[in-house]
């Protein structure tokens, strides 16, 4: 497949993930506990699958250290969209990503030029611009929630970078977070409140099935198939598009607002990290 349609594929199911988990909690019972516990097991099962077919066989690859990060994004992830609307969760999810990743740089004795430092002073403003006390500003303990998903997911890319076949380190990966995400799940699945209908919610379960085995599982495949056409600037930069495609969707699919606050601070903040990525690779050549 060309590396513009494997990318375009991988960019609309990051987006899908955001849309799936929103709708999932939004317009049906399940609760964010199972909702993770059934995207991460499904996830698990896919990537399992197609590193199966791939390799002829299964190496268990990855660790308990990139799988407890992946448990914590999936985990916060779904939180957060209890509460926040699509775009503005993505928005906050790939902001944080990024900032974890630059901050990380920064910390091993990186140096940002000035067109870097103007892009870290736009994504910070409309961070903040976005967050302020307001009518449009998103419930604080979702946003919270939401940026500690970006900074797990961060954590487990730059953990990812240590070599090896990231597909198959994924899987290991998300079959080492089952266990955790299961007992999460049947804990909340316990609990008085989490089924008022008094049955399981097979719409929910639907959601989150299709958010672990499509939009997670075949989505990391394809983006990590995408990556060997892409040069590491272009990938980088390529992702910010996630956050104005579930915005779209927010808005097309599931009636969501789009406020004058997302708009502008999307401006910021995606303006400000294409900057200061593109900048870094000018200066890397």
């Amino acid at each position: 497949m060309h590396p513009a349609l494997t990318t375009s594929l991988a960019m609309l199911a990051f987006a899908g993930n955001s849309l799936l988990c929103r709708i999932a909690l939004r317009d049906t019972e399940i609760g964010p506990g199972a909702f993770t516990a059934l995207r991460i097991a499904a996830g698990a099962l896919a990537l399992w699958a197609i590193v199966r077919l791939r390799d002829g066989s299964v190496r268990v690859a990855g660790n308990w250290g990139s799988a407890g990060a992946l448990y914590a994004y999936a985990g916060c992830f779904a939180f957060a969209y209890v509460a926040l609307p699509a775009g503005t969760g993505a928005l906050l999810l790939f902001a944080a990503v990024q900032a974890t990743m630059l901050l990380t740089g920064l910390v091993r004795g990186e140096r940002p030029s000035a067109l870097q430092r103007v892009g870290y002073a736009c994504a910070l403003g409309g961070l903040v611009a976005l967050l302020m006390p307001g009518l449009a500003a998103p419930p604080p303990l979702a946003a919270a929630s939401m940026v500690l998903a970006g900074v797990a997911w961060g954590v487990y890319s730059l953990r990812g970078r240590t070599g090896g076949d990231p597909t198959a380190e994924t899987a290991g990966n998300f079959v080492r977070a089952v266990p955790a995400a299961l007992a999460v799940g049947m804990l909340e699945l316990g609990a008085p409140w989490a089924w008022p209908r008094g049955a399981i919610d097979w719409a929910g379960v639907g959601y989150a099935i299709a958010s672990g085995a499509l939009t997670s599982g075949l989505g990391y495949a394809v983006w990590y198939t995408a990556l060997r056409g892409l040069r590491t600037t272009v990938a980088a930069t390529v992702q910010l598009s996630v956050p104005a495609i579930a915005a779209a969707g927010g808005v097309l699919l599931l009636g969501e607002p789009l406020t004058q606050r997302l708009a502008w601070a999307s401006v910021a903040v995606l303006g400000g990290i294409a900057l200061v990525v593109l900048s870094g690779h000018r200066k890397a050549g």
